[in-house]
């Protein structure tokens, strides 16, 4: 017996119309065509992962800015260096 694979999107309607609570999972079952224990199972990786959803944002906006000042940190010490080596080439003109 070969099993179904089912997309993302469908896994996630299914599984928010069983946390809305309006049908049983018997009715679910039969209008969508997947086993009640499925449903089960996706309405319960829905909600343990509904909270990551607004962490993510959050991480990436973090990472973003992280990589932007660690840019910011190399190229103030590319400066420097630069900076510390023209004054010594000033120094030995002058």
């Amino acid at each position: 017996m070969m099993r179904k694979k089912f997309e993302a999107g469908f896994k996630a309607r299914v599984a928010l119309e069983s946390v809305k609570g309006e049908k049983t999972l018997a009715e679910i079952s039969s209008d969508y065509g997947v086993h009640a224990n499925q449903i089960s199972k996706w309405k319960y990786e829905l909600l343990k992962g509904a909270a990551q959803l607004f962490c993510r944002k959050n991480g990436k906006q973090d990472n973003g800015q992280e990589e932007k000042i660690e840019k910011l940190y190399k190229s103030i010490g590319e400066l420097k260096v630069e900076n510390d080596w023209l004054k010594k080439k000033l120094d030995l003109l002058g």
